[in-house]
């Protein structure tokens, strides 16, 4: 079994189009600096240790709780909330801040295997065991030379509840190989982050949500970030202020629909307005106002669903 028939390509980051992407995401100014933080105490554990030192004058005992924390974390929201794109790209930030390369895995659900007997377990359990020694190659005395950070996107797919009550035994197996390999992790201060991104976080294992050293909530964009979210998306169309404040209110959810996602405004909305300009006129303001009179935001996704 290779790193092919495991992951995708490797994407080493920082990496200019993940960091455009990252830099897009405006209005999660505060889960970007809290998965910063978060992901550089589980990739160096050391930067904990110095931070100790210098302002508490030694070891702490709060130090311990750290570290056999599971370097797992959960981003679960609707569709179009953000939840792949920042897991992709904030490899890009952490990268700057720990002047380190970081290396991005994005796991294929072909792990899942064809139904065969033990073959879930197989594929899991091979997954797991090279990321772990790709970590384990990268630390050494002199501390960490690199981080590596595994992305698994559809995590409900992977690692639905086993109190499921129609789940096959397989996919038992599956739940068990992954825990198995989460826990291998734990404590083997390895620079290894693992990501799972879902729209059901429901549907996934109580077990793995137990073992998730953060869990982040990947909620539709309030006034707040809508309007920030536009300010960056029409800047150069010479789009008024007011109307830009128009819009951040009819993009806001109503009595029959729910608000615009992330997504609604920066692959529809504004896209929309180029395409119906292009190549005979430039965007005006009532453009965007019609469009967001008329597109209709992307249904709530339910576990129903």
């Amino acid at each position: 079994m290779t790193q092919d028939d495991l992951f995708h390509p490797v994407i080493e980051l920082p990496e200019p189009t993940r960091r455009a992407r990252y830099d897009r995401l405006v209005g999660l100014e505060e889960t970007k600096l809290r998965l910063r933080k978060e992901a550089a105490l589980l990739a160096n554990p050391r930067r904990l240790q110095q931070w100790a030192a210098t302002h508490h004058g030694g070891d702490i005992a709060a130090l311990t709780l750290f570290a056999d924390r599971a370097p797992l974390f959960v981003f679960a929201g609707d569709v179009g909330s953000g939840k792949s794109a920042l897991a992709e790209s904030f490899g890009c930030d952490l990268a700057d801040f720990l002047d380190l390369p970081v290396y991005l895995y994005r796991l294929k659900l072909a792990t899942r295997g064809s139904g065969m007997v033990g073959e879930m377990t197989s594929l899991i359990g091979g997954a797991f065991a090279h990321i772990h020694t790709v970590g384990a190659r990268a630390t050494g005395p002199r501390g960490v030379r690199s981080v590596q950070i595994l992305v698994v996107d559809e995590a409900d797919a992977l690692v639905q509840s086993r109190e499921a009550q129609q789940m096959h035994h397989e996919d038992r197996a599956g739940v068990d190989a992954f825990l198995a390999g989460i826990d291998s992790l734990a404590g083997a201060q390895v620079p290894v982050i693992v990501v799972l991104c879902t729209n059901r976080v429901g549907a996934l294992d109580p077990a793995l949500m137990r073992r998730a050293a953060a869990a982040f909530t990947f909620a539709r964009p309030d006034d707040q970030q809508r309007h920030a979210v536009l300010v960056q998306a029409l800047d150069g169309l010479g789009i008024g202020t007011d109307t830009i404040g128009k819009i951040v209110a009819l993009t806001g959810p109503t009595a029959d629909r729910p608000g615009y996602t992330f997504s609604d405004l920066t692959q529809r909305l504004v896209p929309t307005a180029v395409l119906n300009a292009f190549p005979d006129r430039p965007v005006n303001d009532e453009d965007l106002l019609a469009l967001a009179e008329s597109l209709r935001p992307t249904p709530v996704f339910t576990e129903e669903s």
